[in-house]
């Protein structure tokens, strides 16, 4: 049970389910809406994740070839979990900040 809630838990897993709740998306798109991850970051989340079930990873037969991510069933399941979290994130942030300066300051 940890080694899931690590992964689904860490920022990045987070950041890309929410992102890929739109839709799906190739590599490059992902990745310049994923702020400050790097490509080989981006690589490895998207790997984990489709390993647990959360991610699919279709590669179409094309010249150039494509490669689109997109949310399973399962990854679906996750998305109001996602936006909770973040709205939580967004109604507290202001809070955090200040507790933050708080414990800084002493």
């Amino acid at each position: 049970m940890r080694e899931t809630l690590d992964r689904i838990g860490d920022k990045w897993s987070v950041l890309v389910i929410g992102i890929l709740s739109g839709g799906p998306l190739r590599f490059g798109s992902l990745h310049q809406r994923v702020p400050g991850i790097s490509q080989r970051m981006l690589t490895l989340t998207l790997r984990h994740l489709e390993r647990d079930g959360i991610v699919s990873r279709t590669a179409y037969a094309e010249v150039p070839p494509r490669v689109e991510y997109e949310l399973t069933v399962l990854g679906e399941s996750l998305r109001g979990t996602v936006y909770a979290l973040a709205q939580w994130v967004t109604d507290h942030n202001d809070e955090i900040e200040a507790a933050r300066r708080d414990y800084d300051t002493r």
